[in-house]
């Protein structure tokens, strides 16, 4: 499975984005779907992730209530809507897509996901 991550960019806190993740070589509906993101000199971390069906998803606290994740598996492509933004929200960005099943737990886990897309770059000056 590929992933290819597009819609970064940089903008003024309080503004919004929308982050896309397109998959391809794969059957894209058996795989659930998570976002990272990683801070210069920080760990990657968990943002959000969601079902291969898109009936449960799951949130970073640091996150909760001002991101929402999406998925059209008919179009292969997984979104990250980013309202409410804070310089903190500052990373790179990472798709990525795992069989996963189970509770909400091993979502946040990187070792829970095979692939990996190439990373958007997300810019929220204060």
């Amino acid at each position: 499975v590929q992933l290819q991550a597009s819609g970064g960019g940089l903008l003024q806190a309080g503004g919004s984005l929308r982050l896309s993740c397109a998959a391809s070589g794969g059957t894209f509906s058996r795989y659930a779907m998570g976002w990272f993101r990683q801070a210069p000199g920080k760990e990657r971390e968990f943002v959000a992730g969601i079902s291969w069906s898109g009936g449960h998803t799951y949130y970073a606290d640091s996150v909760k209530g001002r991101f929402s994740i999406t998925r059209e598996n008919a179009r292969s492509t997984v979104y990250l809507q980013m309202n409410s933004l804070k310089a903190e929200d500052t990373a790179v960005y990472y798709c990525a897509a795992g069989l996963i099943s189970g509770i909400s737990d091993v979502y946040t886990n990187l070792n829970a996901y095979d692939y990996w897309g190439q990373g958007t770059q997300v810019t929220v000056s204060s």
